[in-house]
């Protein structure tokens, strides 16, 4: 399944082998107030009428349509902001005090599509790539980036990292990694479940996700070894768990998260460090998994993991 990003940049390639088409890719660079889509979030249009993302859910989309229409979208690079007003912020559907800025590039065949091939084949393998465009100078740098940096804009220059879609390892298929699932999938993780009890696994009533079977280790190391990747222990059985906990740790996954009280993580802490992993290794452990807001059910739980996802992931570098 594709990300977005994928979605929005394969469109614009497409578009751009037509030659009877103008393509344009439309970036938000900047926001204040309460602005419906963060930075990096990114819109592709033609001059056929063809439209793929989502800068603000709906008026945005209209005006730059509109704009196209009228012959009214730039032929070099520029940008465009929104919500200077209140009568602008009323006609377009923001929220009050919201203002975007939005990178407005029009696309060519010779220009573009050669970055526009390595972002797409760099997220399809799981690689990060560094697009660059100088506005001034209605130009397109790229370069292999080594981990995924938060958009940079500094008036003239924008840097916005493209990367692999988020994969989100549960370790147990009970009724927690059912919700858990049900909740990553809408916020655009890639999930996979794995447990080892077959009988387990065939009571699976969540999501459509790949269920696996083998040993947790195992699977971690196929699946789930890079620094795009998140494991989350969800069985309460210590020989499942810490045997996925030791394999996690000691690997590149840049979240590593374990169900359980306080009480039994510091047993399951104690286990590791019988077990050879460092206090450096077990400090990335993030256990009890989620934020602290006194979740009890089932989903109050999945609730509380994916807000601390949001938070760690939103959080300045």
């Amino acid at each position: 399944m594709q990300t977005l990003d994928q979605a929005v940049l394969e469109a614009a390639l497409g578009w751009l082998a037509a030659a009877d088409r103008r393509v344009w890719l439309c970036t938000i660079v900047a926001g204040t107030g309460s602005a419906p889509r963060p930075p990096g979030t990114l819109l592709a249009c033609d001059s056929a009428g063809g439209q793929i993302g989502s800068l603000s859910g709906g008026c945005i989309e209209d005006d730059l349509l509109e704009r196209l229409r009228e012959g009214r979208l730039p032929d070099t690079a520029a940008v465009v902001e929104y919500g200077v007003s209140a009568e602008e912020n009323e006609r377009l559907g923001l929220p009050c005090g919201g203002r975007l800025q939005v990178l407005v590039q029009p696309l060519g065949p010779d220009r573009d599509g050669a970055w526009l091939r390595a972002a797409l084949s760099a997220m399809a393998e799981r690689r990060c790539l560094l697009r660059e465009v100088s506005v001034g100078a209605n130009h397109t740098d790229w370069r292999p980036a080594e981990h995924f940096a938060p958009l940079a804009w500094d008036g003239d220059v924008l840097r916005q990292t493209f990367g692999p879609r988020q994969r989100m390892l549960l370790v147990g298929a009970g009724q927690l990694s059912q919700t858990l699932a049900e909740l990553a999938l809408a916020m655009d993780y890639e999930v996979l479940v794995t447990d080892p009890r077959e009988h387990v696994r065939a009571q699976w009533a969540g999501p459509e996700v790949p269920l696996l079977g083998g040993m947790p280790d195992d699977v971690i190391r196929a699946e789930a070894s890079d620094a795009h990747s998140l494991v989350i222990t969800l069985t309460h059985d210590p020989r499942i768990d810490d045997m996925a906990l030791m394999e996690a740790l000691t690997g590149a996954a840049w979240y590593v998260g374990a169900l359980g009280s306080r009480r039994t993580t510091e047993k399951r802490l104690e286990r590791l460090r019988q077990l050879g992993l460092s206090e450096t290794q077990l400090s990335a452990l993030h256990a009890p998994v989620g934020l602290d807001i006194g979740s009890k059910t089932p989903m109050e739980i999945a609730v509380a993991i994916l807000a601390e996802l949001v938070r760690l992931r939103r959080r300045p570098a």
